[in-house]
């Protein structure tokens, strides 16, 4: 029977397990590739590696040098080349997502900031509402001076009853004489 053209193709298997990569994955791994070029650890390596290419093709057994110094190391250059062919894309890359994350970072910093700036303005308006509402309320002062004054009222009372009872006890005693 002919293929029909309205259905999509089945997937054929293959020996080889199809390699599937994410566009964060490839990210990751670049990242980690530029973080690793600019450490010293890799500047050792590398010069290691290009001290090791000098020393061999120049003072190796002639016949086992693969890279003449005749002309002037074509291969160590194209390897370099290679290399920084690679690693400025990575590098790129990897900047890029740093800046991604940078701009995700402002983001949250600037709403962070926002929810801030409105709990402040919400706490001195409840700060204003206070001290409005503890102006209507009495006052350790002036508590005291009503409690001074009804203090005054008893005792200028009691005084009054005091006074009353001995005119009552002096005219009593002036009825029985």
């Amino acid at each position: 029977m002919a293929d029909r053209l309205d259905l999509p193709r089945t997937t054929r298997r293959s020996l080889l397990p199809r390699v599937t990569v994410t566009e964060d994955g490839f990210g990751k791994v670049s990242e980690s590739i530029a973080r690793f070029m600019g450490t010293p650890r890799f500047l050792v390596y590398m010069t290691i590696f290009c001290l090791a290419w000098l020393a061999w093709n120049s003072f190796g057994p002639p016949d086992l040098r693969f890279d003449k110094a005749a002309n002037g190391f074509t291969a160590l250059t194209l390897m370099l080349s290679l290399q920084a062919s690679y690693s400025a894309p990575l590098i790129l890359l990897a900047q890029n997502r740093q800046t991604d994350r940078d701009r995700v970072s402002a983001e949250q910093d600037r709403q962070r900031a926002e929810r801030n700036l409105a709990d402040t303005e919400f706490l001195a308006r409840e700060v204003a509402a206070l001290r409005i509402a503890l102006g209507e309320v009495a006052t350790r002062d002036f508590v005291r001076s009503e409690l001074r004054n009804l203090l005054e009222e008893i005792q200028a009372d009691a005084d009054e009853r005091a006074e009353a009872r001995v005119a009552e006890a002096a005219e009593q005693a002036s009825r029985s004489d």
